[in-house]
């Protein structure tokens, strides 16, 4: 039969007082009065029947029974310790999310401490990358994907449609169109064919605009870097107004020229055939809420 154990706060109150070498101390470290420590380990010392410190005027040491039931307390509380810790590790989960790198960048990034405050219980895996995910491999959970909405075997919801406009740092000042004429245009590569209006020559001559070549001026591999330049005050850009949203309220761009065109949207991608897994729906949810949309769902099943 397993012996009578003294109280857990006066075993408590004992390891940190034995800890810290001090009553005020320990009574600062378990948030009560350093009279409430005295009391709970006199008790302590009264069931025990020994004196567990030697006390002096200005701290306290550990008498040899005090040594004794300190290395078995400290050992106690370690382990308790260690079991809750990997308790919580069991009962976190992972979730990867893939999307492009300027979508990242741009959209997930600035919510992601958003989303940690909401829900500390998820690891949110962020997988960067222009490349489509296969979702039903395991390695990737979730996908954001710019386009149709029409994908085989998953399940689409609309998050944003996007919109298209010329942008510019404030600094150069563009209000006509004739002022395109005065900087370079600033180019990105889209990672598959992009619609034709989506582009400069797509969007000069739905502006009406003849004697600009739109081929000419800055290009850059990446759309998050076409951003940067165009922040930078190195000319003017054709972006997603989705992605430079903050920055334009910051009034650090502004989009000053129409006409402003539509552009595709941006899913949020599930496997269709596949369970979604609790936290896995946590973070689809989190998602749409972020986005201030309703679910607007398509299956890509083919029968």
């Amino acid at each position: 039969m397993r012996p009578r154990l003294p109280s857990l706060s006066a075993l408590r109150a004992f390891e940190a007082a034995a800890r810290l070498k001090s009553f005020k101390l320990a009574a600062e470290a378990l948030s009560v009065s350093p009279t409430a420590i005295s009391h709970q380990i006199r008790a302590l010392e009264d069931s025990l029947s020994c004196a567990l410190f030697v006390r002096q005027t200005r701290k306290v040491d550990l008498s040899p029974e005090g040594e004794l039931l300190y290395a078995a307390t400290k050992e106690g509380f370690d382990c308790i310790a260690a079991g809750i810790e990997r308790l919580r590790t069991r009962q976190r989960s992972t979730v990867t999310l893939s999307a492009t790198p300027a979508f990242t960048t741009k959209w997930l990034v600035p919510r992601m401490a958003a989303f940690q405050e909401a829900h500390p219980e998820i690891d949110l895996h962020i997988h960067a990358s222009n490349q489509a995910v296969d979702l039903y491999s395991g390695a990737v959970d979730l996908a954001i994907r710019y386009g149709l909405g029409s994908y085989h075997d998953l399940l689409a919801t609309r998050l944003l449609q996007d919109h298209f406009a010329p942008v510019a740092s404030k600094q150069l000042h563009i209000r006509q169109l004739s002022d395109l004429n005065l900087h370079p245009l600033i180019h990105f590569n889209w990672h598959s064919p992009p619609p034709a209006h989506l582009t400069w020559a797509g969007w000069l001559q739905n502006a009406g605009i003849s004697n600009l070549d739109s081929t000419a001026g800055i290009r850059y591999s990446e759309e998050s870097h076409a951003i940067q330049a165009a922040l930078a005050g190195q000319g003017v850009a054709l972006l997603s107004l989705e992605l430079v949203r903050e920055e334009i309220a910051m009034g650090l761009l502004e989009a000053p020229l129409t006409p402003v065109v539509e552009g595709l949207a941006y899913h949020l991608i599930r496997p269709a055939l596949k369970q979604a897994a609790a936290a896995v729906t946590i973070v689809e949810e989190w998602l749409i809420q972020a986005a201030g949309t309703h679910p607007k769902e398509n299956s890509g099943l083919h029968q």
